[in-house]
């Protein structure tokens, strides 16, 4: 086994709190107004929430599907309580969070499946 296999294999739950913990910081926090950076608010959830997946995806434990839902449930629970923290739900942010979960699915599915051959 590769040393980034390993990696996940050994550190996946703690990657994916620390993250989840992350969004969801990032996601509740009240601001005055939104900071200005770069590139569209869409494209970093997409970016946000394939990284979560990531590493769920990588190890594909037994449970994966149940966390995968557990992530989108609670990108919806964000989305519905941002307007009470002085943010914006959208429910186009809930489709680029959807979509990131897919696309982190894919691309570490992906991963997994070269580190396993080049190993």
């Amino acid at each position: 086994m590769s040393r980034i296999s390993r990696f996940f294999y050994d550190h996946w739950k703690l990657i994916s709190i620390l993250i989840l913990a992350l969004i969801t910081v990032l996601s509740l926090t009240p601001q005055a107004e939104l900071p200005v950076v770069s590139g569209s608010d869409k494209t970093h959830h997409f970016i946000a929430y394939a990284t979560l997946m990531f590493a769920v995806a990588f190890v594909k434990p037994k449970q994966w599907q149940w966390i995968a839902v557990f992530f989108f449930c609670w990108s919806g629970a964000i989305e519905l309580i941002q307007p009470y923290v002085n943010r914006y739900g959208e429910w186009l942010d809930l489709a680029a969070n959807t979509g990131g979960l897919i696309s982190g699915f894919i691309i570490a599915r992906i991963a997994a499946y070269i580190c396993q051959k080049t190993s």
